[in-house]
C-alpha cells in the first residue's frame, strides 16, 4: 500500500518549523528532506524518522521498526499531529546528520 498525498502533504506541513521541509517520491512511497536533507521516509501513511542518539531522549515513545522489508530500523513516529514536537525532532535530526554531497554536473 503507498502512502497518500494528503498524509504526505500533512507530515510535511507538521515538519515545516524545521526549515524548508520537501517530500519526494521514491520507489512507491516518500523520502522526506529538510533543507536538503533527508531526514525520514514515509511509507504506508507511516512516518519514520532516521535514528540518531541525540534525538532518542527527546521521543516520547521509542519505537523502532523498519519502513519497509529488508531497511534497518527507524524511530517510528505516531504522534504527527503535534507540530512543535515534529519540528523539535527534525531540527535535532538534521543537526546530526552529516550535510548532503554536491550533485555532480552531467
Amino acid at each position: 500500500m503507498a502512502s497518500s498525498s494528503d498524509f504526505v502533504q500533512y507530515v510535511a506541513d507538521q515538519c515545516g518549523g524545521a526549515g524548508d521541509i520537501v517530500a519526494k517520491k521514491m520507489f512507491g512511497d516518500y523520502g522526506i528532506y529538510c533543507d536538503g536533507k533527508i531526514f525520514g521516509l514515509i511509507c504506508d501513511d507511516r512516518f519514520y524518522l532516521k535514528p540518531t542518539e541525540t534525538v532518542r531522549p527527546l521521543l516520547r515513545v521509542i519505537d523502532m521498526l523498519p519502513p519497509y522489508e529488508g531497511a534497518k530500523p527507524y524511530f517510528y513516529i505516531t504522534d504527527v499531529d503535534d507540530r512543535d514536537y515534529l519540528s523539535l525532532l527534525v531540527r535535532e535530526t538534521c543537526k546530526s546528520l552529516p550535510e548532503p554531497k554536491p550533485k555532480k554536473r552531467r
